[in-house]
């Protein structure tokens, strides 16, 4: 129709019409240009089609058709120093949901909630939670199902359009909760349970699922993810493997700890409900053998997530099962800081070892009097007596004579004061208080009579019981301060060596060798002698050099009638015992802290015992300690 107008309007146009015939160029031009215009567009598109995003659309249009599945590789294992496996994996099955391949998800999710014992809302929670994600990736409904449940949703997989089994590696602890505060749990946590979380513990606890040697060594542990490429139908079910890429297991760690010293230190902790927390290390070389918090947390209990109920009673427990105590707790060190009193008035030249204090039971400075644990007095008292048998006379004097800043410069030569470097999280870094300290951060002047106080190991002083561990070692050892080892070797999945850890020396206190076997002399008698005040440390057969201490919590006048069973629990003092062994060549220094234990001999002391017990074993005529004598 277009053309006949076309030829029509040539017809009627003469030959001397040139304004008519300039106007029909111009139409004809214009549609030329259109129609150019046009075909450009058409090709460009087609360019950019096939040719510039080509690839991209093919692999969209083979997404249609096959489906990419991570696969989670396998953490490394955690072994202990002899080899024993701690931490290894085992298959965790667990029902997850696609959302793209799922029809009709409500009636879905109804029919599949009694199956997994779980509410309909639960479910749907879940899925309201990834409402920003792809619709193809998969959202976990349920971890770690039991056979039943996997054998009837294998069989029903028809009946349940977008619910599939994803098969994941889970740890398995062989030793139950062995070092649990310092293994801690890597685990997956809900947004809102981290939100939680982070609003309810206070400052200096741990996160488990973002904690311990799982989250400090998690790039060796990890491995490499592998991917599976399945072929699927229109209805999004798989019909055959295409490719698999196996996964890369994690490397391998060997810790410094020693299982079976591990495993009697918790048992002992455990008995009574203790709480407080139990350091061994090696004295020459710095490698943990044992690092005990208690009460410690059940890492059983995350395995598949931890309830909401069983996660509020870990925040409310008062003793604090979610913090570290080895590291992240930090108490008055009590009489346990007497040997640094020591050292730094025999290195100063304040005493000798022959000079002498009477002890009355008390010391008066200024216009208050100073009490000695022991009210009668222990009458002439020299540096091995008072180290023996604790005086705190004694070390008032000594105390007055050096100066904090004088006691400071040796608990921190010592390892107190400053954090040790260990491999675990949020480890506090303890007090060793001076004068410019107080006036930094107390605005206040020193008072000497505080001195006295720190001097016995009380006022501003705190130290964690990592810190007295390390600290009892030096002393053990003339001085040499290590940094505490936790991680022995990183071994590959081909079993080669890839990383070895050795002793690391931080700081030695030298020219000091003498002074360090006076100190030595007298932790012996705390336990050997007669008077000591661990007598019942004792080990027939093995020579123990060791230091009790009671760290008072707070004064309250009312209660100081009362017997110390009656006390409440929050407001009996802590129990400190530090040792070392053999006295004449020593090898293991062992800490343990009992809180509101009332007495390192009593409160502490067996802990210690037991752990020298085994440690010793072969060497001994003793037979293996029985958690009965516990007291």
């Amino acid at each position: 129709m277009g053309l006949k107008l076309f030829f029509k309007e040539i017809d009627n146009i003469t030959e001397h019409d040139d304004e008519a015939l300039n106007l029909l160029k111009k139409r004809l031009l214009g549609a030329a240009i259109v129609v150019i215009v046009f075909f450009t567009i058409i090709v460009l598109r087609l360019w950019s089609l096939q040719v510039t995003h080509g690839k991209d659309f093919e692999k969209r249009a083979y997404s249609n058709r096959v489906r990419v599945q991570e696969v989670v590789a396998p953490r490394g294992h955690i072994l202990d120093r002899n080899g024993k496996e701690i931490v290894t994996n085992r298959p965790s099955f667990n029902v997850i949901l696609i959302r793209e391949d799922s029809r009709n998800l409500g009636d879905v999710l109804k029919r599949l909630a009694p199956i997994l014992k779980k509410d309909v809302s639960e479910l749907w929670e879940k899925i309201r939670e990834a409402s920003g994600e792809p619709r193809y990736l998969p959202i976990r409904l349920k971890e770690d199902i039991d056979w039943e449940t996997l054998a009837y949703l294998e069989n029903h997989n028809h009946a349940f359009s977008g619910i599939r089994i994803e098969v994941q590696p889970v740890r398995v602890y062989h030793y139950g909760d062995f070092a649990a505060n310092t293994l801690g749990y890597l685990g997956e946590i809900s947004k809102k349970e981290l939100a939680d979380r982070d609003r309810e513990i206070y400052s200096g606890g741990d996160l488990i699922g973002k904690r311990g040697l799982e989250r400090l060594r998690e790039s060796d542990l990890r491995g490499e993810k592998g991917k599976n490429y399945s072929e699927v139908n229109a209805k999004g079910f798989e019909q055959q493997l295409l490719k698999s890429i196996d996964p890369l297991p994690g490397r391998e760690i060997r810790l410094t700890l020693d299982a079976e010293l591990q495993q009697i230190a918790e048992t002992f902790m455990d008995a009574g409900e203790k709480s407080g927390a139990v350091v061994a290390m090696e004295v020459n070389t710095g490698r943990l053998l044992t690092v005990v918090s208690a009460p410690s947390i059940h890492i059983n209990e995350f395995v598949g997530g931890i309830s909401r109920t069983n996660w509020q009673a870990l925040l409310d427990n008062p003793k604090h099962p979610l913090i570290n105590k080895a590291v992240q707790a930090s108490y008055p060190p009590g009489s346990t800081y007497k040997m640094v009193t020591a050292l730094a008035g025999l290195a100063k030249g304040a005493i000798t070892e022959d000079t002498v204090f009477y002890c009355p039971g008390y010391y008066r400075f200024g216009n208050r009097t100073y009490r000695c644990w022991k009210r009668g007095g222990h009458g002439p008292v020299n540096l091995k007596k008072a180290i023996t048998e604790s005086c705190d006379v004694y070390f008032y004097q000594v105390g007055q004579r050096v100066g904090v800043d004088g006691l400071a410069e040796y608990a921190r030569k010592l390892g107190l004061g400053k954090k040790t470097g260990v491999e675990m999280e949020y480890e506090k870094s303890g007090l060793a208080p001076t004068k410019e300290w107080k006036l930094k951060y107390r605005n206040g002047k020193w008072q000497e009579g505080e001195t006295l106080s720190v001097a016995i190991g009380q006022g501003f002083n705190l130290a964690t019981p990592i810190q007295m561990c390390v600290m009892t070692a030096a002393l053990a050892n003339g001085g040499k301060v290590y940094r505490p080892q936790l991680v022995e070797t990183v071994v590959d999945p081909e079993g080669n060596i890839i990383e070895s850890f050795k002793p690391e020396l931080m700081t030695e206190v030298k020219g000091l060798d003498r002074y360090f076997r006076l100190i030595r002399e007298g932790m012996e008698g705390v336990v050997q002698g007669k008077r000591g005040t661990a007598r019942k440390v004792a080990i027939e057969g093995l020579r123990i050099g060791g230091k009790t201490g009671t760290a008072q919590v707070v004064k309250i006048a009312v209660y100081r009638h009362l017997k110390e069973k009656d006390i409440p629990y929050k407001f009996r003092d802590h129990a400190w015992f530090t040792c070392f062994a053999p006295a004449d060549k020593p090898e293991i220094a062992v800490t343990v802290l009992v809180e509101h234990g009332l007495h390192g001999g009593s409160g502490a002391g067996p802990v210690a015992r037991a752990i020298l017990s085994e440690y010793f074993r072969d060497r001994l005529q003793e037979s293996r300690p029985e958690i009965a004598t516990v007291p």
